[in-house]
This record gives C-alpha cells, sequence and structure tokens, in this order.
C-alpha cells in the first residue's frame, strides 16, 4: 500500500496534471478562464480575493523553501534550525489565516450572492472542497507539527517530494510522517490532478499580448470641441 501512494500515485496525479494542461489547451481554449462573476457582486470580492490569492503566493513560496531547498542549503546561508522552524511558523500561519479567510469570504459570497451561485458548476464546487481540504490541513501541520509534535517534515517529506522529481523515491518517508501530513499531500494530489478541469487554469494564462497589442482607439461623438486638451487615445469623429 504504502508503494501504490507514495510511488504510483504521484506519477499518476502529475501525468494527468500535464497531459490535462495540454488536452485542456487543445479542446477548450475558450473555457481557459476564471469566469469571472464581478459583475454580479464585488464588494465581497474586494475583500476576499486579495487575502486569498496573496496568502496563496506566500503559502506556495514557502512551500518552495520548505520542500525544494534542503536542509543543509540554508544552514550553508546562515539559517538555522530554530530561525527556519521560527519563520515557517509566524509567516506561515499569517499566510495561511489570510488564505482561509479570503477563501471562507469568497465561498460564503458564492454561497449568497443569487447569480454568482448560479455560475458555480459541480467541478467548481469539488475544486472549493479539495482546495479547502489541503489549505486547512496545511494550515494545522504548520502551526501544530511546529509546537506540539516536533515533527521535522524537510528531513521526511521534503525529501520524499524531490526524489518525485528525481525518481528516487523513498515511499517509507512518508508512511511514517504524522497522519495529517499524509492526508496533506494525498489531498494536494487529488487538487493536482484535478487542476486542468477546473477553473484553476487561469494560474497559467500571462496576458503576454498586453504589451505588443496596439492602443485601443476611443472616437467621441461630441461636436463641441472646446478648448480643452483632448485626452490621450480619444480621436472625435468627423
Amino acid at each position: 500500500m504504502d508503494t501504490f501512494l507514495w510511488v504510483i500515485v504521484p506519477y499518476i496525479c502529475l501525468t494527468v496534471f500535464v497531459v490535462g494542461h495540454f488536452w485542456r489547451y487543445r479542446y477548450d481554449k475558450f473555457g481557459w478562464t476564471t469566469r469571472s462573476s464581478q459583475l454580479y457582486e464585488d464588494r465581497l470580492l474586494r475583500w476576499g480575493s486579495p487575502l486569498f490569492h496573496f496568502g496563496l503566493l506566500a503559502v506556495f513560496l514557502g512551500h518552495v523553501m520548505g520542500l525544494g531547498v534542503p536542509k543543509s542549503w540554508t544552514e550553508a546561508v546562515g539559517v538555522s534550525e530554530g530561525l527556519y522552524h521560527f519563520m515557517a511558523v509566524s509567516i506561515g500561519a499569517v499566510a495561511g489565516i489570510g488564505t482561509v479567510v479570503g477563501m471562507a469570504i469568497l465561498i460564503y459570497r458564492r454561497r449568497t450572492v443569487g447569480p454568482v451561485f448560479s455560475a458555480t458548476t459541480k467541478m467548481d464546487k469539488t475544486m472549493y472542497a479539495v482546495l479547502a481540504t489541503v489549505i486547512l490541513l496545511g494550515l494545522a501541520n504548520t502551526v501544530f507539527a511546529n509546537i506540539f509534535e516536533h515533527y521535522d517534515y524537510r528531513e521526511g517529506v521534503s525529501v520524499w517530494f524531490r526524489g518525485v522529481f528525481r525518481f528516487q523515491l523513498h515511499p517509507e518517508l512518508m508512511a511514517d510522517a504524522p497522519l495529517t501530513f499524509q492526508l496533506h499531500g494525498l489531498a494536494a494530489m487529488l487538487l493536482f490532478a484535478l487542476w486542468p478541469f477546473t477553473r484553476l487554469v487561469h494560474v497559467f494564462s500571462a496576458p503576454l499580448g498586453y504589451l505588443t497589442r496596439p492602443y485601443i482607439v476611443y472616437r467621441s461623438r461630441d461636436t463641441q470641441l472646446g478648448t480643452h486638451r483632448p485626452r490621450p487615445g480619444w480621436d472625435r469623429t468627423r
């Protein structure tokens, strides 16, 4: 079972993640969007969206540091184990709480605002449920594992994670990890498998075309020329 969960399943989810994005881009280019609902309601969105997105960005950067950077590297540049865990708990907790609060606002908005709820698909609901599970388990790991259990995930989970990309997996490292870390890993793999088929694909939609496209010229029908200087980008109709 350990081999199946921590060797086979990761590669299945990674394959679905990569191939699924190519398939989605090939057959559903016009669906590659967030399906923004800002026109329906923006008061709650104005609070929830920044909290969620900036918090999630901080969480992502924390995972890059915690999972992708070996423990020996941070120690080599002068970051002690105590300092690292202090930063992980303090910054991670703030980022995690901000993400949870932002997501709670967005889910409340999506459930209580009629037009927004009507535009919510079954896949959206599934994605929100899995994403919330991943975030809550991650927040629990950040707080309880560092304060109460003192589990050093950088010598266990992190080594296993890097081994996925080097094809040198050690399933026993995940099998020996606390249950919450195992559940967090399984939920994260499920999220990555669902990713290509949800609105999360917009993460890879950088609007680079905006940098090279021509200016949009707006024309006014006002026949009174006046004495003021016209605004840039506006040209009067003739």
